[in-house]
This record gives C-alpha cells, structure tokens and sequence, in this order.
C-alpha cells in the first residue's frame, strides 16, 4: 500500500469556509497532493472553475489523484497553474480573470517534502542540504550555510527559527565550514547539535532546518505578497481561507485580515470608522479536533483564518 503524497488538514472546515457558490471561481494556492482542490471541484458546476498553484514539479503528477471528480469535470472546471503562488495577480490576469469569489491556502509543507529523503527538508535522513520547494531555483539551503555571513545567518535563525542562540549557531557554521565545506543534513547537524539541550534538540533542530527552509524559499515575503494581490482579487464578498503552522506566517495572516496591511495597523475614514477590506469569519481560530491531530500529526499545529472581503 502506498503512503498517501499529502493528507489535507482541516479538509471540511477549510473548503466549508470558502462558502462556495456552484458557479463562482476559486483558488487553491497550494494544490499538493490534491486533497483541498478535490473537494472544492466536488462543489462547484455550471461557471464555476478552479485554479490550482504549485511550483513543485512532484505536484503537478497528482492531478491524476484528484479522487472523486472524473475526468470530463476536471478538464472542464479545472486549471493546474505550476507556479509559486506569488504571481496570483499575473496568472490571474493571463487567464482573463478579473475576479475570484474564494482563495483557499494550506501553508504547512507537504508531508511527501519531509518523507522524501532526497529534498533536505527533514533532519531524520542523511539528505543533500536542499530545501528548494521548486527544485530549478537557484539557492539551496547548502548555498545559505556555506556562503552567508555570520551576521545574516544570526539573523535568519533568530527571526525565522525563534532561537534564542542564534549568535552561537552561526558562529559555529563559519567555524566549521573553513574546514569542510556543509553539504548534507548530517554535515549541518554533526556541527551544531552540541549546542542544543539533549531534552530539546529535536524541536530545536526542527526550528533550525524551518529557518534555513523559509529563507531558501523566500516563504514571508512571497507569502505577503500573495495576500496582497488576493485582497485585490477577491470580490465582495469573496473569502480568504489560510491554514498556518508557524507563528511568523500566521502573524502576517493575521495582520492582513485584521486591517489590510503587513503591519496590521487600523486605519480610519474621515468619519473614524475603521477602513479595512475585510471582515472576520471566525475571530478565534479554528484547529483540528484530537481525532484528526491523532490521523495527522502534522496538522497538531495548525491554525485556519476565515476573512471575508467588504
């Protein structure tokens, strides 16, 4: 029996929050394994169409996968877009699609990336140190430990992986590669885990490798990005579904739908009113229930935000 590319977290209540409409057009902005993207086409018909993003090329060979939906419906309704979801606004605009009703994005990383023992995204496997999600670009996470300076690498680990001896951990990685070059996860670990307490190494080596992940696939800023163009996108009335693992992502999540902005500041018409595109579906968050945290231990930290656009 193979083991399932993805398994899709909080599968109903996400794709529930778009609430579809048969005819309107939709956005799955991390297509995956094709869980998300499946259920969606199950509800829509007539107009309705759906745009699916992934820059992964391992993604695009589950279309085929898409369960329940056969295949008159999927060449009819469905439009597999292999891109990082970035370019939203421009792929939106090369399809003549002025408007959508409804974006849903699952942000955790797929579980495939972290079985997969050639991709580096799991410390579990001796890997080369890659992490690309698109694998054609450019920079790896070899490249970041290798090259970067002892003050950006600080940085990255500091602000993208929360911890606390960030100095520490780079200085470390300058030391070392002056004597052998860091290629595989095993050279990375060999050269830090003496830093990490023996009752937290595993979830301090989780925050390293999320760290060296995020900045190798420029996630925050790509991520703004997105949420930026779909607040341009979306019609009124349209919702915004995105489902976070990490509190950085779900920070810039959080702020976009509170006020419109990266920074999440409030701002105020000319009578004072509060002036932001979007209203709050749920204000406290939506996580999984311990059934589905027992199927799907990935979805333990998972958290889905639900705006509607003004």
């Amino acid at each position: 029996m193979s083991t399932p590319y993805h398994i899709p977290v909080l599968l109903k209540e996400s794709v529930d929050g778009l609430n579809i409409h048969t005819d309107g057009i939709y956005v799955d902005a991390t297509f995956g394994g094709g869980g998300h993207s499946s259920e969606i086409l199950s509800r829509i018909k007539g107009n309705g169409h759906l745009y699916s993003f992934d820059q992964d090329e391992d993604a695009e060979t589950n279309i085929r996968r898409l369960g329940k939906v056969d295949m008159e419906k999927e060449e009819k309704y469905f439009t597999f877009i292999h891109s990082n979801f970035k370019y939203l606004k421009n792929w939106m605009r090369y399809y003549h699609v002025e408007g959508i009703d409804g974006l849903l994005a699952d942000l955790g990383v797929s579980s495939h990336h972290f079985d997969d023992q050639n991709r580096g995204f799991s410390f579990r496997f001796d890997s080369p140190l890659d992490m690309r999600m698109n694998t054609k670009a450019d920079m790896t996470a070899a490249d970041v430990v290798n090259s970067y300076d002892e003050e950006k690498l600080a940085t990255i680990f500091y602000l993208y992986g929360e911890l606390r001896n960030a100095r520490k951990i780079a200085s470390t990685l300058v030391k070392a590669r002056i004597q052998k070059q860091i290629v595989t996860t095993q050279d990375l670990i060999k050269d830090v885990d003496f830093l990490f307490r023996k009752d937290r190494e595993k979830k301090d080596m989780a925050k390293l490798f999320q760290a060296l992940r995020i900045e190798v696939n420029h996630e925050m800023t790509v991520l703004t990005d997105m949420l930026l163009a779909a607040e341009k996108l979306l019609k009124p009335g349209g919702r915004l579904v995105v489902i976070t693992y990490h509190s950085l992502e779900d920070r810039i999540v959080k702020d976009i739908m509170k006020s419109g902005n990266i920074k999440g500041q409030i701002e105020t018409n000319f009578y004072g009113a509060v002036d932001t595109p979007f209203k709050l579906i749920n204000n406290k968050v939506i996580v999984p229930d311990k059934d589905e945290q027992e199927r799907n231990p990935r979805s333990r930290s998972a958290k889905l935000r639900i705006a509607e656009k003004k």
